[in-house]
Protein backbone atom coordinates (compact mmCIF):
# COMPACT_ATOMS: atom_id res chain seq x y z
CA UNK A 1 0.00 0.00 0.00
CA UNK A 2 2.62 2.41 0.47
CA UNK A 3 3.85 1.90 -2.68
CA UNK A 4 0.11 2.76 -4.23
CA UNK A 5 0.01 5.61 -1.76
CA UNK A 6 3.73 6.82 -2.97
CA UNK A 7 3.37 6.83 -6.58
CA UNK A 8 1.92 10.07 -7.21
CA UNK A 9 2.29 10.16 -11.12
CA UNK A 10 -0.10 7.18 -11.31
CA UNK A 11 -2.79 9.11 -9.42
CA UNK A 12 -4.74 10.22 -12.44
CA UNK A 13 -4.90 6.25 -14.11
CA UNK A 14 -7.68 5.38 -10.81
CA UNK A 15 -8.09 7.92 -8.12
CA UNK A 16 -11.63 9.58 -8.73
CA UNK A 17 -11.61 13.42 -10.33
CA UNK A 18 -7.64 13.64 -10.20
CA UNK A 19 -7.18 14.91 -14.07
CA UNK A 20 -3.45 15.14 -13.88
CA UNK A 21 -0.39 15.31 -11.96
CA UNK A 22 3.30 16.48 -12.94
CA UNK A 23 6.36 15.62 -10.76
CA UNK A 24 8.03 19.21 -10.44
CA UNK A 25 11.19 18.00 -8.00
CA UNK A 26 12.72 15.62 -5.99
CA UNK A 27 15.47 14.75 -3.85
CA UNK A 28 16.07 11.91 -1.77
CA UNK A 29 13.07 10.66 -0.54
CA UNK A 30 11.24 14.36 -0.91
CA UNK A 31 9.08 15.44 -4.05
CA UNK A 32 7.39 18.45 -5.09
CA UNK A 33 4.34 17.61 -7.60
CA UNK A 34 1.36 19.79 -9.19
CA UNK A 35 -1.80 17.56 -9.10
CA UNK A 36 -4.91 18.69 -10.95
CA UNK A 37 -8.66 17.97 -9.71
CA UNK A 38 -11.96 18.30 -11.25
CA UNK A 39 -15.52 17.89 -10.34
CA UNK A 40 -17.99 19.25 -12.24
CA UNK A 41 -17.13 22.69 -13.17
CA UNK A 42 -14.19 23.00 -10.36
CA UNK A 43 -10.94 22.40 -11.87
CA UNK A 44 -8.03 23.28 -9.21
CA UNK A 45 -4.28 22.58 -9.11
CA UNK A 46 -2.58 22.75 -6.31
CA UNK A 47 1.92 21.65 -5.26
CA UNK A 48 2.38 20.17 -2.47
CA UNK A 49 5.94 18.61 -0.67
CA UNK A 50 5.47 15.43 -0.27
CA UNK A 51 8.09 13.30 2.22
CA UNK A 52 8.03 9.94 1.98
CA UNK A 53 9.96 7.35 4.94
CA UNK A 54 9.61 3.79 3.26
CA UNK A 55 11.36 2.97 6.77
CA UNK A 56 8.83 4.09 9.13
CA UNK A 57 5.85 3.46 6.80
CA UNK A 58 5.00 7.51 6.73
CA UNK A 59 4.14 9.48 3.59
CA UNK A 60 3.61 13.12 5.02
CA UNK A 61 1.92 15.89 2.45
CA UNK A 62 2.18 19.91 2.91
CA UNK A 63 0.11 21.97 0.15
CA UNK A 64 2.84 24.67 -0.78
CA UNK A 65 0.35 26.58 -3.02
CA UNK A 66 -2.74 26.33 -3.87
CA UNK A 67 -6.63 27.15 -3.30
CA UNK A 68 -6.37 26.03 0.07
CA UNK A 69 -5.80 28.11 3.40
CA UNK A 70 -4.57 24.28 4.95
CA UNK A 71 -3.96 20.90 3.65
CA UNK A 72 -2.18 18.25 5.07
CA UNK A 73 -2.34 14.55 4.99
CA UNK A 74 -0.53 11.95 6.84
CA UNK A 75 -0.44 8.26 6.24
CA UNK A 76 0.97 5.90 8.68
CA UNK A 77 1.23 2.19 7.11
CA UNK A 78 1.85 -0.62 9.71
CA UNK A 79 2.35 -4.27 8.96
CA UNK A 80 -0.63 -6.55 10.09
CA UNK A 81 -0.56 -10.35 8.84
CA UNK A 82 -0.93 -10.70 5.44
CA UNK A 83 -1.73 -6.95 5.08
CA UNK A 84 -1.35 -3.93 6.78
CA UNK A 85 -3.29 -1.34 9.21
CA UNK A 86 -3.52 2.04 7.41
CA UNK A 87 -3.84 5.08 9.30
CA UNK A 88 -5.04 8.30 7.68
CA UNK A 89 -5.45 11.67 8.92
CA UNK A 90 -6.45 14.88 6.67
CA UNK A 91 -6.84 19.02 7.27
CA UNK A 92 -8.49 21.02 4.96
CA UNK A 93 -9.74 24.29 4.07
CA UNK A 94 -10.17 26.36 0.70
CA UNK A 95 -9.56 30.24 1.15
CA UNK A 96 -12.81 30.40 -1.14
CA UNK A 97 -15.67 30.12 1.68
CA UNK A 98 -18.23 28.40 -0.74
CA UNK A 99 -15.69 25.51 -1.70
CA UNK A 100 -15.02 25.16 1.52
CA UNK A 101 -18.82 24.44 3.04
CA UNK A 102 -19.27 22.78 -0.47
CA UNK A 103 -16.25 20.27 0.24
CA UNK A 104 -16.74 19.62 4.06
CA UNK A 105 -20.86 18.76 2.73
CA UNK A 106 -19.02 16.22 0.74
CA UNK A 107 -16.42 14.87 2.80
CA UNK A 108 -17.22 11.21 4.08
CA UNK A 109 -18.76 10.12 0.68
CA UNK A 110 -15.18 11.70 -1.53
CA UNK A 111 -12.95 10.15 1.67
CA UNK A 112 -14.65 6.64 1.24
CA UNK A 113 -14.08 6.62 -2.71
CA UNK A 114 -10.85 7.87 -2.50
CA UNK A 115 -10.24 5.07 0.06
CA UNK A 116 -11.36 2.33 -2.33
CA UNK A 117 -9.93 3.71 -5.55
CA UNK A 118 -6.93 2.76 -3.14
CA UNK A 119 -7.51 -0.43 -2.09
CA UNK A 120 -8.84 -1.47 -5.76
CA UNK A 121 -5.57 -0.15 -7.39
CA UNK A 122 -3.53 -2.30 -4.83
CA UNK A 123 -5.55 -5.84 -5.34
CA UNK A 124 -5.30 -4.86 -8.75
CA UNK A 125 -1.49 -4.76 -8.76
CA UNK A 126 -0.88 -7.59 -6.22
CA UNK A 127 -2.88 -9.83 -9.44
CA UNK A 128 -0.34 -8.95 -12.23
Amino acid sequence: MFEVVADVESYPQFLPWVTATRILGRDGDTMTAEMTVGFSRFRESYVSRIVLDPAAGTIAVVQIQGPFRVLTNDWKFTPEGPGCRIDFAIAFEFRNPLLNMVAGAAFERVSRRMADAFEARARALSKR
